[in-house]
């Protein structure tokens, strides 16, 4: 049976480091920006209305779309030596109408003309080519190699669509596009001594003039008819260089620099008229609104943060950013829900941990730990590697880089205690620490965490104190999961060295192990707790059984690359795996098949986890994106054997009847069918051979989850659902 797509309800985040990646529709209704394979159109009142245009293989590297609104542009990375794609997209009917490829590698920019008939791309510094395209028919006119190096902008001009402008290292070069030749003719600017790299560019109203920024830090005024060098500035110049520009309704420029500045130039002078900071190198810069001198534009940074930033004419000044999107921008490590409660999630990630409402998808929370070993570590705050709520809902668990673990107030991100050197190794090695798996007990009194040097340790946690309870040692590799059972007497450990054991939570012994030939990166109960689920870096998916550990079914979760992250619904019908190849795959967990499966990542994905009451599955990557899909049963859209050959005998004596008598009142429509008989061809594959049916363990599934753990609990900081409804909600 053919895979079904897993629907892509929402997404939270922003492709910050593609250049110029930021784009608004022309009636000013829509935004549009490139997240890992998938182009982002939302409205910009309403962050909840958004629409997705999925067609490419990898992460896109450029969007442009047209003057009049009705083409979009994009193109990607690829492998090395492989091409990689144009998609042009029909923007109010959102789908594809052409895809092309002839640039290697890379797309390096895109740009329509002003009467959208052609389409100009160029290629990366491993490709070197600029070839233009008739939109019509996705048909190549023309090509011609770069001189000297790639182009790292295309721009045509406003007002001739035979010409256009090319922005690369150290050379601007003018060209025709000669249709009927089929021929590209270029004209070097003479920029006089001025050897700058140049980064984008945007050509006036008139066509009279260019205005190139540069990784210096200043801006090249050019004119476009003698192509001569005219002036350039500001002074002083942007720190970090310029990122991005735009011209504004009177002609004036905004440039996004590499420190977070967003400058307002005059256009004749350069000079600088008014500045604002924000957060991040300032990649993109699009104008919104118009009303007379003022004006309102949006800004997106490197850092995944997308700014609203208006200017008043009147005072000739800038009002404060206001934040309207925000995301990680760096690898996020873990996913974790509240016990029994859907509406919030927190990430983990590289530099912080965040909070975040998934009907609004808002940020709600940030916490950073500030890094005091810089020497040792790229980012100025600390990793924070697992994090996990409380059953009772008074805490953020979180483990660290620096081998601590730190708890929080979910409601305000108050620091309530630290556990100093909970994996930590002796001397002063930063590279054998860190806190890797986390997971606490159901009365909240005790944490089970897991650390790189291989310890899996047990902490008791009080309203005071906190102190170590047991120290058990006995993997040789770093931790990468920890499970608790329901009822606090055992766990289950995997690891990095081919070992999963079970401990027993009084004893702090070993009451079981298994081994494999791979690195164990997720260890699951099944919700009934009679079965256990693994993968790793084998791509096997395998079913053990909770008593004797002993393999009951192993499954290829992948075909080409490493199964990173698993997980069960809480019903126990389903499973979701995902890794390496950047598919989130919906399994139906008593057959062992892939139903659905849901394409969006451009990274890794790192983990992938399912709501408490099953509607969704959120999955995060190392390109930063939070992707949230819509939840399917993973069952077959075909009926039954037996259900088609009832519906089959049913027509047939329907005819009989209506034949032998005319005059009779027609049967009534949509008669239920009677219970069909189990079919030969639904017997369980001989590769399952588990223990327990499927409905003996929904139906204990349900009877634990109907309970709230939180309703008793009143601390100011617990974390309770909005409603009792919450609670019982599957």
């Amino acid at each position: 049976m053919a895979l079904r797509p897993l629907p892509l309800d929402s997404c939270i985040g922003f492709a910050g480091m593609v250049p110029c990646s930021l784009l608004l529709s022309p009636d000013k209704s829509m935004i549009i920006y490139p997240l890992g394979t998938t182009i982002v159109l939302r409205n910009r009142n309403n962050m909840r209305s958004q629409e997705f245009l999925q067609g490419h293989t990898n992460r896109v590297s450029v969007v442009a779309c047209s003057k009049s609104g009705r083409y979009l542009a994009s193109g990607q990375l690829s492998h090395q030596g492989f091409s990689a794609a144009i998609i042009i997209w029909d923007l109010p009917g959102r789908k594809k109408l052409h895809e092309m490829s002839l640039h290697k590698v890379k797309v390096q920019a895109l740009d329509f003309s002003c009467d959208d008939e052609y389409l100009i791309s160029s290629g990366g510094q491993d490709d070197c080519k600029l070839v233009a395209w008739r939109v019509s028919t996705g048909i190549a006119i023309c090509g011609s190699p770069v001189p000297l190096d790639f182009a790292t902008a295309v721009k045509f001009v406003n007002n001739d669509p035979h010409k256009l402008v090319t922005a690369g290292d150290f050379k601007l070069i003018v060209w025709e596009l000669d249709v009927p030749n089929r021929m590209l003719e270029p004209q070097f600017c003479d920029v006089g001594r001025f050897r700058r790299i140049h980064t984008s560019l945007v050509i006036d109203a008139k066509d009279e003039f260019m205005y190139v920024a540069t990784h210096t830090g200043d801006i090249l005024r050019v004119s476009l008819g003698p192509k001569l060098f005219r002036n350039g500035g500001p002074k002083p110049i942007i720190e970090l260089g310029v990122m991005s520009i735009c011209s504004t309704q009177h002609g004036h420029l905004l440039a996004g620099g590499g420190d977070g500045s967003l400058t307002l130039l005059e256009n004749e002078t350069l000079r600088i008229m008014e500045r604002c900071k924000l957060v991040g190198a300032v990649s993109s810069v699009v104008l919104a609104e118009t009303h007379g001198n003022s004006f309102a534009c949006y800004a997106g940074t490197n850092k995944s943060n997308i700014y609203l930033i208006k200017y008043d004419g009147r005072k000739q000044k800038f009002m404060p950013p206001e934040l309207v999107q925000s995301c990680h921008y760096n690898k996020i490590n873990d996913i974790a829900f509240p016990a029994g409660y859907s509406d919030v999630f927190a990430t983990a990630s590289t530099n912080d941990v965040r909070m975040w409402d998934v009907r609004d998808l808002k940020e709600l929370l940030r916490i950073q730990v500030p890094n005091e070993w810089c020497d040792y570590k790229d980012s100025a705050n600390q990793e924070c590697l697992c994090l996990a709520f409380m059953p009772d809902g008074k805490s953020i668990i979180t483990g660290w880089a620096d081998g601590k673990i730190r708890a929080f107030g979910p409601q305000t991100g108050k620091l309530q205690y630290t556990i100093v050197d909970a994996h930590s190794t002796a001397g002063k090695n930063k590279a054998f620490q860190g806190v890797t798996a986390l997971c606490p007990t159901s009365d909240s009194c005790r944490i089970v965490s897991g650390g790189v040097e291989g310890r899996v340790r047990v902490w008791r946690v009080g309203n005071q104190s906190h102190s170590l309870i047991a120290s058990m040692k006995e993997h040789r590799g770093a931790i990468s999961g920890v499970q608790v059972r329901k009822n606090d007497t055992e766990c289950i450990s995997c690891s990095s060295d081919g070992s999963c054991i079970i401990w027993d939570l009084t004893r702090f012994a070993r009451n079981n192990s298994f081994y494999a030939s791979t690195f164990f990166k997720a260890a699951m109960y099944h919700p009934d707790e009679s079965q256990l689920l693994t993968t790793g870096t084998d791509r096997k998916i395998t079913w053990w059984d909770a008593y004797d550990c002993q393999p009951i079914r192993i499954l290829d979760g992948s075909l080409t690359s490493e199964v990173y992250s698993i997980d069960i619904s809480p019903d126990g019908a389903g499973m979701v795996s995902a890794g390496v190849d950047r598919e989130v795959k919906l399994w139906n967990y008593d057959e062992g098949h892939n139903y659905f499966v849901g394409h969006g990542h451009s990274e890794p994905i790192t983990k992938v986890r399912v709501s408490p009451d099953q509607q969704k599955i959120i999955s995060v990557g190392e390109e930063g994106a939070i992707l949230i899909w819509d939840y399917r049963k993973p069952v077959s859209n075909s009926p039954p054997e037996g259900k088609e050959k009832e519906k089959e005998k049913g027509k047939e004596q329907e005819s009989k009847s209506l034949c032998s008598s005319p005059t009779a009142p027609p049967s009534p429509p949509n008669q239920p069918d009677s219970p069909c008989p189990k079919s030969p061809s639904s017997k369980t594959p001989s590769s399952c051979l588990s223990t327990s049916s499927s409905k003996s363990r929904r139906k204990s599934t349900l009877h634990i989850r109907m309970k709230c753990p939180k309703e008793k609990t009143s601390h100011k900081e617990c974390f309770t659902p909005k409603n009792t409804e919450d609670c019982t909600q599957l």
